[in-house]
């Protein structure tokens, strides 16, 4: 299989249920979520890994359109790693297909980044992903700025975002997904070109 015709796994890194779903280290599943709007179906659970799965295609009909494999471990984020690689094996993904969206506290709230490859920068989600595949993986890093004044960087990611940051969050997650389908379609350098800022 070429790599053209290959899948893409895209997976937001977030922690599972109810209690997490609006925090900020949660914002990888908020974009998996409207990207699952958008391709028009349900997640459900993955026949080999602990995770949800949807898989669809994204693009204009043609040779632009693409098979993707869109998930969410349901490990805690510091597992992210083993359903990942599952999944990578399962549906036989290159590492370089798979992109990874996730918040990153070195970049100003809402700000994007993309970028193939890199360290963890202490986050807990890559650094379990790249333990368990390499580090020659895409990210699409959201910003989520550092916490004020002493708090410790565990209790800011893991609160829900600022009434503030919630007037902007819809438009910045669209933003994040347009940047992932961009990345995943036309390629890294055209979606850092557009999207990096």
């Amino acid at each position: 299989m070429s790599d053209a015709n290959a899948p893409w796994l895209v997976v937001g890194l977030g922690n599972p249920g109810p209690d997490y779903a609006a925090n900020r280290h949660n914002v990888g599943f908020m974009v998996a979520d409207l990207l699952a709007e958008r391709i028009g179906g349900n997640f459900k659970r993955a026949p080999k890994a602990q995770a949800q799965v949807l898989e669809g295609r994204i693009g204009a009909p043609g040779p632009s359109n693409r098979r993707i494999v869109l998930a969410k471990p349901m490990s805690y984020m510091n597992l992210s790693g083993g359903p990942v690689t599952a999944l990578r094996d399962f549906y036989k993904v290159p590492t370089a297909n798979i992109v990874a969206i996730h918040d990153e506290l070195d970049i100003d709230y809402g700000t994007l980044r993309l970028k193939l490859g890199g360290g963890d920068n202490g986050h807990n989600g890559l650094k379990s992903m790249t333990k368990s595949m390499g580090a020659d993986y895409h990210r699409v890093r959201f910003g989520i700025g550092r916490p004020p004044g002493r708090m410790q960087v565990a209790d800011f990611v893991l609160k829900d975002f600022s009434s503030t940051e919630r007037k902007e969050l819809g438009y910045l997650v669209d933003r994040a997904a347009d940047a992932v389908e961009c990345l995943v379609i036309d390629g890294l350098e055209r979606a850092q070109s557009t999207y990096n800022s």
